[in-house]
């Protein structure tokens, strides 16, 4: 299959869930509008991380699918989060039980992502700061892992507590699973009054530089990066703004855009495409024998581990791909991070060698980036 209908395979794909509602309508139903309006004057400002750059090897299309899912974390990852608690970093259990109950309001669409709260900074891959007047942001996706251990990843710098806040952690927290923001997305048709939105933007409460708001408002993802074709004006990553920053659509000349409350029916079809419920059982991986992925892109393959003599074991992926791999080790119930790779952009395969022990469970997990050659993937261990 050539590059470009591997890319318009997953645009489809990711269109089509765009365009359907979930079979399961209770899950489908959006939080309750509120009773007062969304604050419109605050904005989330995402830190500046530099887009991946590939050699002259990897073609348009690879790097374009690559950039649509790198940033997502391998499914049934568990994304421990820890509470800076002292000096001005540190929050009141009001805010902290407003940004528990959002990780629980994500996880509880039955998606394969666990979220576990942690005391100490080097067991969490999130870690959130309540630093005032530093704004509301989050790193996204896979970058918290390329941030230092007595570093925020997450900041929430005003009142969770008040009336609709819980979106504003919802959106922070979206962001960490992967997720940019919507109003930057291409295909949304805004023109923006520019000067109108840097001169909103500098004023208080944000006092935002010119550079910011281009990087958080102005600057459009590139239509490559974005995750379907279709706008989604309500989705929890998107920006409410006032009137007058807006030149088209012209409804919102004169009219604020402010998104409904809560979860949009695409933001759920979204967070489930890329992190779907895990099936309760996964095929064993067996040292010498040959196991096909045979999934698509975009998609996740698992297997059980169970090594019958403790010694070092090399793991490797076969074929034209680009995947991520990752072992994981069950220790008291719970499955940590032992060892990763990911060949994308590159033309290796991904592989490590690790010591396992006898009897000990582990659960290997691969997601299919990109697929640039005929026949399947495989995986193997020996």
């Amino acid at each position: 299959m050539s590059d470009k209908k591997l890319q318009e395979q997953i645009l489809k794909r990711l269109d089509k869930i765009e365009k359907e509602l979930s079979s399961n309508g209770a899950d489908n139903k959006r939080q309750s509008k509120k009773a007062v309006k969304k604050k419109i004057d605050i904005k989330c400002s995402l830190p500046v991380v530099p887009e991946r750059v590939f050699g002259p090897e990897v073609s348009r299309e690879r790097a374009e699918l690559l950039r649509v899912i790198s940033k997502k974390w391998v499914n049934g990852t568990i994304l421990h989060y820890y509470f800076f608690t002292d000096g001005e970093m540190g929050g009141g259990e009001d805010q902290k039980n407003i940004v528990r109950q959002a990780f629980k309001v994500w996880k509880d669409l039955g998606i394969g992502l666990e979220f576990r709260e942690v005391n100490t900074r080097d067991e969490a891959e999130l870690r959130i700061g309540f630093l005032q007047n530093d704004g509301a942001w989050s790193y996204v996706g896979r970058d918290n892992l390329n941030i230092g251990q007595n570093e925020r990843t997450m900041n929430f710098g005003w009142d969770l507590t008040a009336d609709g806040e819980i979106d504003t952690a919802l959106h922070e927290i979206g962001h960490a699973m992967g997720f940019p923001h919507e109003h930057q997305n291409a295909n949304a048709g805004i023109v923006w009054n520019e000067e109108a939105v840097y001169r909103q933007l500098a004023g208080p409460p944000n006092f935002w530089s010119r550079d910011k708001t281009y990087w958080n408002i102005i600057r459009k993802l590139p239509p490559e990066t974005v995750e379907g074709s279709v706008w989604d004006k309500d989705s929890i990553m998107h920006y409410p703004f006032q009137s007058g920053m807006i030149l088209e659509p012209s409804e919102y000349q004169n009219t604020p855009l402010i998104p409904e409350d809560g979860l949009s029916e695409k933001d759920i079809e979204r967070v489930r495409f890329f992190y779907p419920p895990l099936e309760p059982s996964f095929p064993e991986l067996k040292p010498w024998e040959s196991q096909k992925l045979s999934i698509n892109v975009g998609e996740q393959k698992n297997f059980v581990v169970t090594p019958d003599a403790s010694r070092r074991y090399n793991f490797q992926t076969f074929g034209g791909s680009d995947t991520v791999m990752v072992l994981f080790e069950e220790v008291n119930g719970e499955l940590k991070y032992l060892i990763g790779d990911d060949d994308s952009g590159t033309d290796l395969n991904a592989n490590f060698n690790v010591k396992l022990f006898k009897d000990r469970k582990y659960v290997l997990r691969i997601r299919l980036y990109y697929n640039f050659s005929s026949g399947d993937t495989a995986v193997m261990m020996w």
